[in-house]
């Protein structure tokens, strides 16, 4: 069989990818930026940034001055790698062979594989359009040869196959650049007057090794495909899952619960070898009727305890149906991460946060009335209420910022203020009475006011007077004024509950 590579280039790799992680700046000019030799040069720019006329390698100074409305990121060095090496892991839906080309590309080897999508236009086509669909604009080529492939990837302008045996015809109007020469080469290539690979496609071998160097003369071959080029494939991880047939359909619930645990015992001594632990896992049952069932778990932090997965799963057997009986059990763990061992002389007697126990009711807690129920807050340095507080992800999360304690906060914070009615003796004086949700509180005690101004650099608005309010029966409020006296009552706010 004729091998047949594809090779993808990625020209806006780190843009993209740093535009998906803030949607807000697509369609705006972006450069990645790092310092070299004491400047601040351009490593990455978008496709708005290039139209304008920002390239990689001008000074940051330089770019901004180009357009006002330039946006500026740090460049994530070392990322690239990792960055390929997932959306390869994503390609191998296409090819069970993908390698990583650094910086910007991926060459698959999509030999026998073409026909599944009709042919190799329509693979070539379904492939480059689902990566763009992703956020990643990419360019493909399809060639006999890996180094055809890439030169027709990234500098080609006619077609992007190259049918079986027509390397020479298609790379010989290419720059010398296209055959991933060294700067060096292709500069002095140029200075001789070699400006396209057919130029000096039929010279002599001798003269060249002798002018330009041996990394000519093998480039120059591995496109034509006289000499193969070794390429490292991106190997999938092995997916943390376990089987356990039966040899007769299980019906019972004690026996789905022994299955239950002997998957745990196989998959849980693999996870701990590893230093990982299950974030999500699902049990998959195969009826005999040809159905599936499953329940999923997840935990506030990594966990391979059995007992505490077992526990876990046990809170969900009971939507398991097992019909005419199950022949079959599968457990994924769809979501692990590394975690520390577990060193108990470090946290004994000083229960906190990274306590294991803590994270193990909660995942019981979380089992019994669904996981969305609990949330924790940290800390965000910003003086509007609303904006004060953010969701952590997990217990791991470390706050960036200290809480504020200056003055009194409430233990619930509404996150829409809701209108009151409110009667006070003077325009500047708290409450003596207000109305919430057709409920009257008279105020017998009153803290305040603490006014908080608006953050005029993220809203409009007014400032606002916040009192802490006591009524007749010992519950406390938080309320607030929104803005001056208007000569009537004001606008009256409920904002919070004290403990």
């Amino acid at each position: 069989m004729q091998r047949r590579y594809m090779a993808i280039w990625f020209p806006y790799l780190m843009t993209d990818r740093a535009t998906l992680g803030n949607p807000q700046l697509s369609g705006s000019p972006l450069i990645l930026v790092t310092p070299e030799r004491n400047r601040i040069v351009v490593k990455a720019a978008n496709r708005q940034a290039e139209e304008q006329g920002i390239r990689c390698g001008m000074t940051a100074t330089d770019a901004r001055a180009v357009t006002a409305d330039l946006h500026t990121l740090d460049y994530p060095h070392e990322k690239e790698e990792r960055i390929l090496r997932n959306i390869g892991l994503w390609c191998i839906r296409y090819t069970p062979f993908v390698a990583i080309d650094l910086h910007d590309g991926l060459i698959l080897d999509i030999s026998g594989c073409t026909h599944l999508w009709g042919d190799e236009r329509g693979y070539l086509k379904e492939l480059v359009l689902k990566l763009r669909g992703m956020g990643y604009y990419a360019r493909g080529a399809i060639a006999d040869t890996v180094g055809t492939a890439w030169a027709v990837a990234r500098f080609g302008n006619i077609s992007p196959i190259v049918s079986s045996g027509e390397q020479a015809g298609a790379i010989s109007s290419l720059p010398p650049e296209a055959l991933r020469l060294d700067q060096e080469i292709t500069d002095k290539l140029h200075k001789l007057g070699f400006h396209t690979i057919g130029s000096f496609m039929s010279v002599q071998r001798t003269i060249l090794r002798r002018r330009f160097g041996e990394s000519l003369l093998l480039q120059l071959a591995r496109a034509l495909g006289s000499v193969d080029e070794h390429l490292t494939a991106i190997v999938p991880p092995v997916p943390y899952e376990e089987r356990l047939p039966c040899p007769e359909p299980v019906y019972t619930p004690e026996a789905i619960e022994t299955a239950i645990e002997k998957l745990l015992e196989s998959l849980c001594p693999r996870l701990q070898s590893e230093g990982k632990g299950v974030r999500k896992a699902v049990l998959k049952c195969f009826r005999a009727d040809n159905k599936q069932v499953q329940i999923s778990i997840s935990t506030i932090g990594g966990s391979h305890s059995i007992s505490h997965l077992f526990k876990l799963f046990c809170l969900q057997t009971e939507k398991i149906e097992p019909a005419m009986g199950i022949e079959l059990f599968l457990l994924e763990a769809q979501k692990v991460e590394d975690i520390d061992p577990v060193q108990e002389k470090l946290w004994a007697g000083k229960p906190g946060l990274q306590d294991h126990a803590l994270a193990e009711l909660l995942d019981r807690i979380a089992g019994k009335i669904g996981p969305d129920r609990i949330k924790r807050y940290l800390p965000s340095e910003h003086y509007w209420p609303e904006r004060s507080v953010q969701l952590a992800a997990s217990l791991n999360d470390k706050p960036q910022t200290a809480w504020y304690v200056a003055g009194p906060r409430p233990v619930r914070l509404l996150s829409q203020p809701e209108p009151i009615e409110v009667m006070s003796l003077l325009p500047d004086y708290p409450p003596r009475v207000f109305s919430c949700k057709g409920k009257r509180h008279i105020v017998t005690r009153a803290d305040g006011p603490e006014r908080i101004e608006q953050e005029w650099w993220l809203g409009k608005g007014e400032h606002r007077d916040y009192y802490a309010v006591e009524d007749e029966e010992g519950l406390r409020y938080w309320l607030f004024r929104s803005g001056h006296y208007d000569g009537e009552n004001g606008h009256w706010y409920l904002h919070g509950y004290f403990a």
